[in-house]
């Protein structure tokens, strides 16, 4: 009679290990069900669920395992499985499968305990937990540290946004990020990247610099603040706030421009989604001279934005051609995803302002940035925690697959 075991080896780490046990499996023609190994600081934990054929001498295999093992100092256990419950677990395979990621500055065994409580609340078995984030030092963390945990579980889930609330408010109450997404085929199948500019890609609204050089700062930042709260239409703010840019000579544009920081994790985000083979677009409300000068430093595929009317070296105080608003990002977002020839699906969308709510909602993952508090929860992901490059932790990648 066949018998189904699972054979757990745990101990030091040492090599060898793996390919010792499986030549003996090998003697009697068993068959390899499942397998699961990790290690965590040279600490291994190796998991082998065999089938033995009927007729195969087991206790003679399990013997040589467990003298194997011993003679490397780790420890065995043979488990026996009833077919009834290895059947039972095959047929679970085809559940859906959720990935919730927990990004912080450092994480703590009260950030797990939350957000556990709540997958197993809703009646989901965790599959497994991967650190992304690299190797944690000693001491004093740097104020830019990143630690992230992606955690896989599976089961059927009734309420997907009761949970994903019920996971925002711990985010807030804890200063983390926690992301939930649904494990499917589009995840790290995404091919385009759609930037907001500003207070997203560079950590300031170019409109206030400008402003602030025509000692007109305070008035159009008020109406820029109400704006991004989506207290008024951004197209009439954005031609009021323009049209007090009114008389200001071009030169101060150049000089605005050499000077923009850009957001951290941004440089590192861009350069390792375009090698990566990811298209990127600026989708911006603000003016076309300083995103094609990101363009050229960051190497952004696709530009576009507002065009600032200049007219013998001075600002008009208007601008040509059809204002950038939210409907026309997300309008230019379904035009550049057909152009690329992918579904929108394979988007992901990333803004801080309710101007960009539109392209957010329709993007696969659309992901608000340190955003304004109607957009941090109307958005389905957001990050403020962390850079910009915590949207790789979203998208799966570990530090080692995109460090270098």
């Amino acid at each position: 009679m066949r018998q189904i075991i699972l054979i757990n080896v745990s101990g030091a780490d040492k090599p060898g290990l793996t390919s010792s046990i499986a030549d003996i499996l090998s003697r009697e023609q068993i068959q390899i069900l499942d397998i699961g190994q990790a290690v965590i600081h040279d600490t291994l934990s190796l998991g082998i669920l065999v089938e033995v054929p009927a007729g195969a001498e087991s206790a003679s295999v399990l013997k040589d395992v467990l003298f194997r093992t011993h003679e490397l100092g780790m420890h065995a256990r043979f488990t026996p499985i009833d077919e009834t419950s290895y059947m039972a677990w095959v047929a679970g395979q085809g559940k859906p499968r959720h990935i919730i990621t927990l990004l912080a500055r450092k994480l703590t065994a009260k950030h797990l305990a939350r957000i556990t409580s709540i997958i197993s609340r809703y009646n989901m078995n965790i599959d497994r937990i991967d650190r992304l984030s690299g190797r944690v030092p000693l001491g004093e963390l740097p104020p830019d540290s990143k630690a992230c945990i992606e955690i896989t579980a599976r089961g059927p889930l009734q309420e997907p946004g009761q949970m994903r609330r019920e996971l925002l408010e711990i985010a807030v109450q804890m200063d983390v990020d926690i992301a939930y997404q649904e494990d499917n085929v589009f995840r790290r199948n995404r091919r385009l990247f759609a930037f907001d500019m500003d207070s997203t890609l560079i950590a300031a609204e170019v409109i206030d610099e400008l402003a602030a050089a025509a000692g007109v700062g305070p008035e159009v930042a008020a109406i820029t603040e109400r704006a991004m709260r989506g207290e008024i239409d951004f197209s009439d703010s954005f031609a009021a706030r323009v049209a007090l840019l009114k008389g200001l000579d071009a030169s101060v544009l150049e000089r605005v421009a050499a000077s923009l920081q850009l957001s951290e994790g941004a440089e590192r985000l861009v350069s390792t989604v375009r090698k990566l083979g990811y298209k990127t677009a600026i989708l911006s409300g603000g003016f076309t001279y300083f995103g094609r000068y990101l363009q050229q430093r960051l190497g952004i595929d696709y530009v576009f934005a507002n065009e600032l009317e200049i007219v013998d070296g001075k600002v008009t105080g208007q601008v040509s051609g059809q204002i950038v608003d939210g409907e026309r990002k997300a309008q230019l977002l379904r035009e550049l995803a057909a152009r690329e020839n992918i579904l929108l699906d394979q988007v992901i969308a990333v803004g801080d302002g309710a101007n960009d709510l539109p392209m957010l909602s329709i993007a696969g993952l659309g992901i608000a940035f340190r955003a304004k508090p109607i957009v941090k929860e109307s958005a389905r992901h957001s990050i403020s925690t962390l850079g910009l490059d915590g949207i790789l932790y979203l998208l799966g990648y570990s530090d080692r697959e995109t460090s270098g």
